[in-house]
């Protein structure tokens, strides 16, 4: 009912518009200076809309891409035409001071677009993004190591409903705290194309976005999630991002990887602040 309610409201204060390329879906909310938000990995623009409301002076870009929510899946590498019809939106629709709000692999997109535009993005925001998730999950392993035919993804793309549901659970319950957050993003993750959730994945791990920080010049804001590692976790994030000269921190304390689940208000203070300055 909340849902229905928000989205009800969304659609009376602010024009929406769905455009899209072959692998992303943008829906444009609102007007303003633009902000084009990157969701994590199998999770949909809509993650987003509840931010968006609160932001009613920006024109909110909440991008989808192929293979969740309800666009259809493209061929492979998948990241690399994600990356690319990012890229040609940017430029075919004109978008000048852009701010970057990318969440997970977001964050690496939005790495990747300021780099690619440093004339049209004013700022950057990562929520809880690894530079190099390959380094963290899996030292030692080079990105030509990997590839998409494995026993272990053949073994993810052969599961039952009722595996899935348990592997599922279980990666949501160690993302977000609250279980009813919990459950949105498991049906988020259950709907997904098998097939680019499980591929899509390996081309996640092979990124590595260190390189490119040094060619970013705007300020960048990062927030870090201190479970499951507390303190910690501000240690690896700042090493992660050593390349990066004009960056700030936060801790977001007693939340998990879903920052903007977990703690809401803490993360609209800090975004409406970086914005602000």
């Amino acid at each position: 009912m909340k849902k229905a309610i928000l989205l009800l409201y969304l659609s009376f204060i602010m024009p929406s518009l769905v455009s899209a390329q072959s692998a992303i879906e943008i829906q444009t909310l609102g007007t303003g200076e633009p902000i084009l938000f990157l969701p994590g990995f199998a999770t949909p623009g809509e993650i987003w809309e509840e931010t968006s409301l609160q932001l009613p002076d920006h024109q909110s870009l909440l991008v989808t891409y192929a293979g969740f929510g309800d666009v259809a899946p493209v061929d492979f590498p998948w990241y690399e035409k994600v990356k690319t019809d990012l890229i040609h939106y940017i430029s075919s629709e004109n978008l000048q001071n852009l701010t970057l709000v990318g969440h997970s692999m977001g964050g690496n997109l939005a790495i990747d677009l300021a780099a690619e535009f440093p004339e049209r993005v004013k700022k950057v925001m990562i929520v809880d993004a690894l530079a190099c998730m390959r380094e963290m999950m899996m030292p030692g392993v080079l990105a030509e190591a990997l590839g998409y035919e494995s026993p272990y993804n053949d073994q993810l793309l052969a599961m039952d409903k009722a595996a899935q549901n348990s592997y599922l659970s279980q990666m949501s319950q160690g993302m977000i705290s609250d279980p009813v957050d919990q459950q949105q993003v498991q049906q988020w993750m259950e709907i997904a194309d098998r097939k680019t959730f499980v591929y899509g994945y390996v081309d996640l791990l092979k990124l590595d976005s260190r390189p490119l920080l040094p060619e970013i010049k705007v300020p960048v804001m990062i927030l870090v999630a201190d479970q499951p590692f507390g303190s910690k976790a501000l240690i690896n994030m700042e090493k992660q991002y050593e390349g990066l000269k004009n960056k700030e921190f936060a801790l977001a304390k007693e939340s998990k990887h879903y920052i903007m689940l977990d703690q809401p208000e803490w993360f609209m203070s800090q975004l409406k602040s970086f914005l602000s300055k």
